[in-house]
């Protein structure tokens, strides 16, 4: 389990409840604060905290306004939110369990039920996280496997129709991998796979993009809000810094490879589905084998 010290985001317009909170919540937490709605979004993005606590009543945006943005948000999607509110109608409860919370704990209230409510969330949320890490991820590479992807594919592409914004997808795959592995043994095969997931995880930075082991050979990278001239960009340096790593081999030996890219970025409507996406984007990798390797082929 992770040891370190968890972080807790306080939210309310009253600096008087947040210095409450923060008082007996500090010795075993690390606290920070925000005063509105905006400013809350931008904690959460930028300070991931591990739990929530967020008032309801606030001026400009409410916390039900905010909640729905969290839960809006693939960086913030997953943090726990408990409301600590002055409501205490079953409706308000209603509402703000069906947009994500937690929980729902009402004012005045008990330290001690707040303390305790809070440790149980932050370990739930460890144990989810845990069990969501063991099936999502590809244990050669340590990056997510084709599940993990699917799943991340799902919610990119129904906020990209949302939003009307644009999706880029890169699929790549080594290049002759087969006789890699014929001439240096399948264990160098492995090295390869995890040198080429350590290029992806340099090159491909932003915290909203998304990069998988497709399978064997192949990964793919999720780039939200790209536009097509962004993803043949990022596609090209995916290129040319595999092209320039060396990978090591026994008795001071160096190998590389080179990889061919198919890239594509489509602001989807209606009918364009991930398996559409995925077509695609394997014919323009296909294309780019075809016309001799080493290359990026956009659509």
């Amino acid at each position: 389990m992770d040891n370190r010290v968890k972080k807790i985001l306080v939210v309310d317009d009253e600096k008087m409840n947040i210095a409450t909170l923060a008082q007996f919540l500090k010795p075993q937490y690390e606290i920070i604060v925000a005063v509105d709605g905006p400013s809350a979004l931008e904690v959460a993005e930028t300070q991931s905290p591990d739990l929530i606590l967020l008032d309801v009543v606030m001026p400009d945006m409410n916390g039900f306004e905010v909640l729905a943005k969290l839960k809006y948000s693939a960086v913030t999607i997953n943090i726990p939110v408990i409301f600590i509110t002055g409501l205490d109608s079953a409706k308000d409860e209603e509402k703000g369990l069906l947009l994500g919370a937690v929980d729902y704990i009402a004012k005045p209230f008990n330290k001690s039920v707040v303390k305790a409510r809070i440790n149980t969330h932050i370990k739930m949320a460890e144990y989810i996280h845990t069990i969501e890490k063991l099936c999502l991820l590809d244990a050669l590479t340590g990056l997510p496997n084709r599940r993990g992807f699917d799943s991340r594919f799902d919610l990119e592409l129904a906020r990209a129709h949302r939003d009307k914004t644009p999706l880029g997808v890169i699929l790549l795959d080594i290049d002759r991998f087969k006789l890699y592995n014929d001439t240096y043994g399948h264990p160098q095969g492995d090295v390869l796979l995890k040198s080429i997931a350590n290029v992806l995880h340099e090159t491909v930075s932003r915290s909203v993009d998304f990069t998988s082991r497709w399978g064997g050979e192949e990964f793919i990278v999720l780039l939200p809000s790209t536009d097509k001239e962004g993803t043949g960009k990022i596609a090209e340096q995916i290129r040319n810094n595999v092209k320039k790593t060396i990978v090591p081999y026994a008795d001071g030996i160096s190998t590389s490879v080179t990889v061919s890219i198919g890239g594509v970025s489509v602001i989807p409507d209606d009918g364009y589905s991930s398996a559409a996406f995925v077509s695609c984007v394997d014919k323009l990798l296909y294309k780019a084998k075809d016309n001799g390797r080493d290359q990026v082929c956009m659509g």
